[in-house]
Protein backbone atom coordinates (compact mmCIF):
# COMPACT_ATOMS: atom_id res chain seq x y z
CA UNK A 1 0.00 0.00 0.00
CA UNK A 2 1.30 3.27 -1.27
CA UNK A 3 1.85 6.33 1.57
CA UNK A 4 -0.48 9.11 1.18
CA UNK A 5 1.87 11.96 0.04
CA UNK A 6 0.44 15.73 1.39
CA UNK A 7 0.58 17.99 -1.52
CA UNK A 8 2.27 21.57 -1.06
CA UNK A 9 -0.03 24.52 0.22
CA UNK A 10 -1.36 26.28 -2.20
CA UNK A 11 -0.97 30.14 -2.24
CA UNK A 12 -4.36 32.13 -1.24
CA UNK A 13 -6.09 33.80 -3.39
CA UNK A 14 -5.18 37.37 -4.98
CA UNK A 15 -8.55 38.99 -3.81
CA UNK A 16 -8.04 37.74 -0.25
CA UNK A 17 -4.85 39.28 0.99
CA UNK A 18 -2.90 42.56 0.28
CA UNK A 19 -5.12 45.86 -0.06
CA UNK A 20 -7.36 43.82 -2.20
CA UNK A 21 -8.84 41.19 0.20
CA UNK A 22 -8.60 44.22 3.18
CA UNK A 23 -10.63 46.11 1.13
CA UNK A 24 -13.36 43.55 0.30
CA UNK A 25 -13.42 42.30 3.66
CA UNK A 26 -13.71 45.25 5.53
CA UNK A 27 -15.23 47.79 3.23
CA UNK A 28 -16.91 45.76 -0.09
CA UNK A 29 -18.12 42.61 1.44
CA UNK A 30 -21.76 42.89 0.76
CA UNK A 31 -24.06 45.23 -1.27
CA UNK A 32 -25.03 47.11 1.64
CA UNK A 33 -22.00 47.96 3.23
CA UNK A 34 -19.98 48.69 -0.50
CA UNK A 35 -22.99 51.28 -1.06
CA UNK A 36 -22.44 52.86 2.47
CA UNK A 37 -18.78 52.72 1.48
CA UNK A 38 -19.14 55.06 -1.62
CA UNK A 39 -21.23 57.16 -0.48
CA UNK A 40 -19.42 58.09 2.88
CA UNK A 41 -16.38 58.23 0.90
CA UNK A 42 -18.00 61.04 -1.52
CA UNK A 43 -18.83 63.09 1.48
CA UNK A 44 -15.60 62.60 3.25
CA UNK A 45 -13.55 63.55 0.00
CA UNK A 46 -15.97 66.14 -0.83
CA UNK A 47 -15.40 67.74 3.03
CA UNK A 48 -11.48 67.14 2.86
CA UNK A 49 -10.98 68.82 -0.75
CA UNK A 50 -13.14 71.93 0.46
CA UNK A 51 -11.28 72.08 3.72
CA UNK A 52 -7.90 71.82 2.13
CA UNK A 53 -8.97 74.42 -0.73
CA UNK A 54 -9.54 77.25 1.84
CA UNK A 55 -6.42 76.43 4.33
CA UNK A 56 -4.30 75.54 1.59
CA UNK A 57 -5.16 76.26 -2.31
CA UNK A 58 -6.75 79.64 -1.77
CA UNK A 59 -5.08 80.66 1.22
CA UNK A 60 -3.04 83.62 1.55
CA UNK A 61 0.03 83.61 3.71
CA UNK A 62 1.86 86.41 3.00
CA UNK A 63 1.94 90.03 4.00
CA UNK A 64 1.71 92.10 6.73
CA UNK A 65 -1.86 93.94 6.58
CA UNK A 66 -5.86 93.38 5.87
CA UNK A 67 -5.35 94.30 2.64
CA UNK A 68 -3.00 90.97 1.66
CA UNK A 69 -5.84 88.58 2.34
CA UNK A 70 -7.19 89.13 -1.36
CA UNK A 71 -8.51 85.30 -1.77
CA UNK A 72 -11.31 83.67 -0.97
CA UNK A 73 -9.41 81.12 1.70
CA UNK A 74 -8.37 81.11 4.98
CA UNK A 75 -6.14 84.40 5.96
CA UNK A 76 -2.93 83.23 7.53
CA UNK A 77 -1.38 86.44 6.96
CA UNK A 78 -3.92 87.31 10.47
CA UNK A 79 -2.15 84.61 12.40
CA UNK A 80 1.55 85.23 11.63
CA UNK A 81 1.03 89.36 11.93
CA UNK A 82 -0.02 88.02 15.69
CA UNK A 83 2.29 85.21 16.41
CA UNK A 84 4.60 86.61 19.02
CA UNK A 85 1.35 87.42 20.88
CA UNK A 86 0.07 84.11 20.26
CA UNK A 87 3.57 82.44 21.42
CA UNK A 88 4.54 84.60 24.39
CA UNK A 89 1.46 87.52 24.87
CA UNK A 90 2.40 90.77 25.81
CA UNK A 91 6.04 90.23 26.45
CA UNK A 92 8.36 92.94 25.55
CA UNK A 93 9.65 92.25 22.17
CA UNK A 94 13.40 93.41 23.53
CA UNK A 95 13.09 90.26 25.70
CA UNK A 96 12.02 87.95 23.56
CA UNK A 97 15.07 85.73 23.61
CA UNK A 98 14.29 84.83 27.31
CA UNK A 99 10.73 82.84 26.42
CA UNK A 100 12.87 81.64 23.18
CA UNK A 101 15.66 79.89 25.35
CA UNK A 102 12.76 78.79 28.09
CA UNK A 103 11.49 76.90 24.85
CA UNK A 104 14.57 75.74 23.39
CA UNK A 105 15.49 74.02 26.59
CA UNK A 106 11.84 72.69 27.63
CA UNK A 107 12.47 70.93 24.35
CA UNK A 108 15.60 69.87 24.53
CA UNK A 109 14.67 68.35 27.96
CA UNK A 110 11.77 66.38 26.33
CA UNK A 111 13.55 65.14 23.87
CA UNK A 112 16.59 64.29 26.28
CA UNK A 113 14.05 62.24 28.16
CA UNK A 114 11.27 61.26 26.25
CA UNK A 115 15.05 59.01 24.22
CA UNK A 116 15.37 55.55 25.93
CA UNK A 117 18.80 56.01 25.15
CA UNK A 118 19.82 59.05 27.04
CA UNK A 119 22.94 58.68 29.41
CA UNK A 120 21.63 59.96 33.32
CA UNK A 121 18.54 59.96 32.08
CA UNK A 122 17.18 59.43 35.77
CA UNK A 123 19.87 62.31 36.92
CA UNK A 124 18.21 65.03 34.05
CA UNK A 125 14.53 63.73 34.98
CA UNK A 126 15.35 64.96 39.08
CA UNK A 127 17.07 68.08 37.68
CA UNK A 128 13.99 68.62 35.31
CA UNK A 129 11.25 68.62 38.14
CA UNK A 130 13.16 69.76 41.10
CA UNK A 131 15.79 72.59 39.66
CA UNK A 132 14.53 73.27 36.15
CA UNK A 133 11.06 75.43 37.23
CA UNK A 134 13.36 77.83 38.90
CA UNK A 135 15.50 78.76 36.89
CA UNK A 136 13.10 78.60 34.11
CA UNK A 137 10.70 81.36 37.04
CA UNK A 138 14.10 83.42 37.47
CA UNK A 139 14.48 83.15 33.71
CA UNK A 140 11.10 84.94 32.84
CA UNK A 141 10.76 86.90 35.69
CA UNK A 142 13.89 88.85 36.10
CA UNK A 143 15.39 90.22 38.52
CA UNK A 144 18.87 88.32 39.09
CA UNK A 145 21.78 88.71 37.17
CA UNK A 146 20.68 91.66 35.90
CA UNK A 147 17.56 90.65 34.34
CA UNK A 148 14.55 93.35 33.56
CA UNK A 149 11.85 92.49 35.88
CA UNK A 150 8.82 91.67 33.49
CA UNK A 151 5.40 90.91 35.58
CA UNK A 152 3.29 88.05 34.60
CA UNK A 153 0.65 89.97 33.70
CA UNK A 154 2.41 90.67 30.39
CA UNK A 155 3.01 86.71 30.07
CA UNK A 156 0.87 85.05 27.65
CA UNK A 157 -0.32 83.09 25.12
CA UNK A 158 1.22 79.26 24.50
CA UNK A 159 3.71 80.40 27.65
CA UNK A 160 1.45 80.58 29.94
CA UNK A 161 -0.36 77.37 28.36
CA UNK A 162 2.66 75.49 28.82
CA UNK A 163 3.58 77.02 32.20
CA UNK A 164 0.31 76.30 33.96
CA UNK A 165 0.10 72.60 32.37
CA UNK A 166 4.07 71.82 33.08
CA UNK A 167 3.45 73.37 37.09
CA UNK A 168 -0.05 71.50 37.36
CA UNK A 169 1.35 67.95 36.10
CA UNK A 170 4.73 67.90 37.85
CA UNK A 171 2.96 68.94 40.77
CA UNK A 172 -0.57 67.37 41.09
CA UNK A 173 1.15 63.94 40.46
CA UNK A 174 2.82 62.78 43.73
CA UNK A 175 0.20 64.93 45.91
CA UNK A 176 -2.11 62.54 44.15
CA UNK A 177 -0.14 59.30 45.05
CA UNK A 178 -0.23 60.97 48.12
CA UNK A 179 -4.06 61.20 48.78
CA UNK A 180 -4.32 58.31 47.00
CA UNK A 181 -2.17 56.36 49.51
CA UNK A 182 -3.87 58.30 52.51
CA UNK A 183 -7.22 57.15 51.46
CA UNK A 184 -6.39 53.48 51.62
CA UNK A 185 -4.35 54.14 54.83
CA UNK A 186 -5.50 52.02 58.03
CA UNK A 187 -5.25 55.36 60.08
CA UNK A 188 -8.78 56.60 60.59
CA UNK A 189 -7.72 60.38 60.60
CA UNK A 190 -5.42 60.25 57.88
CA UNK A 191 -7.91 58.58 55.57
CA UNK A 192 -10.96 61.07 56.40
CA UNK A 193 -8.62 63.88 56.01
CA UNK A 194 -7.58 62.61 52.12
CA UNK A 195 -11.53 61.55 51.36
CA UNK A 196 -12.70 64.74 52.57
CA UNK A 197 -10.60 66.84 50.45
CA UNK A 198 -10.95 64.75 47.21
CA UNK A 199 -14.83 64.66 47.40
CA UNK A 200 -14.68 68.54 48.00
CA UNK A 201 -12.54 69.23 45.06
CA UNK A 202 -13.90 67.07 42.86
CA UNK A 203 -17.15 68.53 43.79
CA UNK A 204 -16.51 72.08 42.47
CA UNK A 205 -15.61 72.99 39.07
CA UNK A 206 -12.48 74.56 37.99
CA UNK A 207 -13.63 77.95 36.76
CA UNK A 208 -14.77 78.39 40.14
CA UNK A 209 -11.82 76.99 41.83
CA UNK A 210 -10.13 79.57 40.11
CA UNK A 211 -11.74 82.88 41.31
CA UNK A 212 -11.51 81.31 44.54
CA UNK A 213 -8.10 81.11 44.34
CA UNK A 214 -7.91 84.26 42.51
CA UNK A 215 -9.97 86.42 45.02
CA UNK A 216 -9.77 84.27 48.48
CA UNK A 217 -6.37 82.97 48.68
CA UNK A 218 -4.86 86.50 49.59
CA UNK A 219 -7.53 86.33 52.59
CA UNK A 220 -5.36 83.70 54.64
CA UNK A 221 -2.06 85.51 53.94
CA UNK A 222 -0.48 87.66 56.11
CA UNK A 223 -1.38 91.63 55.77
CA UNK A 224 -0.07 93.81 53.14
CA UNK A 225 1.38 90.14 51.04
CA UNK A 226 0.90 90.34 47.24
CA UNK A 227 0.68 87.40 45.32
CA UNK A 228 1.17 87.01 41.64
CA UNK A 229 -1.74 86.15 39.49
CA UNK A 230 -0.18 83.40 38.05
CA UNK A 231 0.74 81.86 41.54
CA UNK A 232 -2.83 82.14 42.15
CA UNK A 233 -3.83 80.14 39.10
CA UNK A 234 -1.16 77.11 39.67
CA UNK A 235 -2.27 77.00 43.33
CA UNK A 236 -5.70 76.17 41.83
CA UNK A 237 -5.03 74.16 39.49
CA UNK A 238 -2.94 71.95 41.24
CA UNK A 239 -4.81 71.61 44.08
CA UNK A 240 -8.01 70.61 41.63
CA UNK A 241 -6.00 68.51 39.39
CA UNK A 242 -4.53 66.81 42.47
CA UNK A 243 -7.91 65.21 43.69
CA UNK A 244 -8.73 63.67 40.33
CA UNK A 245 -4.96 62.43 40.40
CA UNK A 246 -5.59 60.82 43.65
CA UNK A 247 -8.78 58.59 42.42
CA UNK A 248 -6.79 57.49 39.45
CA UNK A 249 -4.16 56.80 41.41
CA UNK A 250 -6.65 55.22 43.79
CA UNK A 251 -8.18 52.88 41.25
CA UNK A 252 -4.43 51.57 40.12
CA UNK A 253 -4.03 50.32 43.70
CA UNK A 254 -7.26 48.57 44.16
CA UNK A 255 -6.58 46.70 40.75
CA UNK A 256 -2.83 44.85 42.47
CA UNK A 257 -4.00 41.92 43.39
CA UNK A 258 -3.90 40.99 47.47
CA UNK A 259 -1.09 38.62 46.90
CA UNK A 260 1.63 41.44 46.23
CA UNK A 261 0.54 43.32 49.43
CA UNK A 262 0.99 39.56 51.51
CA UNK A 263 4.19 38.74 49.24
CA UNK A 264 5.53 41.88 50.45
CA UNK A 265 4.61 41.64 54.33
CA UNK A 266 6.05 38.04 53.81
CA UNK A 267 9.06 39.35 52.99
CA UNK A 268 9.24 41.73 56.02
CA UNK A 269 9.24 45.25 53.93
CA UNK A 270 8.22 47.92 55.51
CA UNK A 271 4.98 50.27 53.90
CA UNK A 272 6.97 52.80 52.38
CA UNK A 273 9.18 50.00 51.25
CA UNK A 274 6.10 48.00 50.06
CA UNK A 275 4.45 51.02 48.28
CA UNK A 276 7.29 52.25 46.47
CA UNK A 277 8.78 48.80 45.27
CA UNK A 278 6.03 46.74 45.19
CA UNK A 279 2.90 48.03 44.55
CA UNK A 280 3.38 51.50 43.23
CA UNK A 281 5.31 50.47 40.05
CA UNK A 282 2.85 48.38 39.28
CA UNK A 283 -0.29 50.28 39.87
CA UNK A 284 1.37 53.16 37.90
CA UNK A 285 1.85 50.94 35.06
CA UNK A 286 -1.45 50.01 34.93
CA UNK A 287 -3.23 53.66 35.37
CA UNK A 288 -0.54 54.80 32.38
CA UNK A 289 -3.95 55.70 30.11
CA UNK A 290 -6.03 57.17 33.16
CA UNK A 291 -3.10 59.65 34.23
CA UNK A 292 -2.29 60.92 30.46
CA UNK A 293 -6.09 61.24 30.36
CA UNK A 294 -6.50 63.53 33.10
CA UNK A 295 -2.87 65.66 32.28
CA UNK A 296 -4.51 66.05 28.59
CA UNK A 297 -7.67 67.46 30.40
CA UNK A 298 -5.71 69.59 32.32
CA UNK A 299 -3.69 71.10 29.66
CA UNK A 300 -6.87 71.79 27.71
CA UNK A 301 -8.47 73.23 30.79
CA UNK A 302 -5.66 76.15 30.95
CA UNK A 303 -7.96 78.19 28.90
CA UNK A 304 -10.33 78.67 31.92
CA UNK A 305 -7.41 80.91 33.28
CA UNK A 306 -9.05 84.24 30.83
CA UNK A 307 -11.54 84.44 33.64
CA UNK A 308 -9.47 85.52 36.12
CA UNK A 309 -7.75 87.94 33.64
CA UNK A 310 -4.42 85.96 32.06
CA UNK A 311 -3.99 85.54 28.71
CA UNK A 312 -3.95 81.65 27.75
CA UNK A 313 -3.64 80.57 23.77
CA UNK A 314 -6.97 81.07 23.52
CA UNK A 315 -7.52 84.34 25.09
CA UNK A 316 -4.92 86.01 22.89
CA UNK A 317 -6.88 84.86 20.05
CA UNK A 318 -10.22 85.81 21.57
CA UNK A 319 -8.52 88.79 21.98
CA UNK A 320 -7.25 89.54 18.47
CA UNK A 321 -10.99 88.77 16.75
CA UNK A 322 -11.96 92.00 18.97
CA UNK A 323 -8.79 94.27 16.74
CA UNK A 324 -11.16 96.56 14.58
CA UNK A 325 -8.39 96.27 11.57
CA UNK A 326 -8.44 92.28 11.28
CA UNK A 327 -12.19 91.70 12.36
CA UNK A 328 -13.75 88.62 10.33
CA UNK A 329 -11.09 86.62 11.12
CA UNK A 330 -12.31 84.64 13.81
CA UNK A 331 -12.26 81.36 11.75
CA UNK A 332 -8.49 81.19 11.08
CA UNK A 333 -7.91 82.29 14.97
CA UNK A 334 -10.24 79.44 16.54
CA UNK A 335 -8.41 77.02 13.49
CA UNK A 336 -4.48 77.76 14.91
CA UNK A 337 -5.51 77.51 18.70
CA UNK A 338 -7.07 74.31 18.29
CA UNK A 339 -4.31 72.69 16.00
CA UNK A 340 -1.79 74.26 19.01
CA UNK A 341 -4.22 72.50 21.64
CA UNK A 342 -4.17 68.88 19.44
CA UNK A 343 -0.40 68.77 18.61
CA UNK A 344 0.57 68.94 22.09
CA UNK A 345 -2.39 66.46 23.17
CA UNK A 346 -1.79 64.02 20.01
CA UNK A 347 2.06 63.95 21.43
CA UNK A 348 0.93 63.41 25.11
CA UNK A 349 -1.56 60.76 23.40
CA UNK A 350 1.33 59.01 21.31
CA UNK A 351 3.86 58.79 23.91
CA UNK A 352 1.54 56.88 26.71
CA UNK A 353 0.83 54.37 24.25
CA UNK A 354 4.53 53.82 23.69
CA UNK A 355 5.23 53.63 27.24
CA UNK A 356 2.11 51.54 27.56
CA UNK A 357 3.97 49.02 25.07
CA UNK A 358 6.97 49.76 26.78
CA UNK A 359 6.26 48.25 30.16
CA UNK A 360 4.09 45.80 29.05
CA UNK A 361 4.49 42.72 30.80
CA UNK A 362 1.92 40.26 29.46
CA UNK A 363 -1.14 41.46 32.11
CA UNK A 364 -2.60 43.56 29.22
CA UNK A 365 -5.73 42.32 27.68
Amino acid sequence: MSQHQFQPDLPPPANTVGVVGWLRKNLFDGPVNSILTIIVSYICITLLWQVANWAFINADWVGTTRDACSREGACWVFISVRWDQFMYGFYPEAELWRPQLFYATLALFVALLAYEGTPKRLWIFLFFVNIYPFIAGALLYGGVFGLEVVDTHKWGGLLVTLIIALVGIIVSLPIGVALALGRRSEMPIIRSICTVYIEVWRGVPLITVLFMASVMLPLFLAEGTETDKLVRALVGVVLFSAAYMAEVVRGGLQAISKGQYEAADALGLSYWKKMGLIVLPQALKITIPSIVNTFIGLFKDTSLVLIIGMFDVLGIGQAANTDPEWLGFSTESYVFVALVFWVFCFGMSRYSIWLENKLHTGHKR
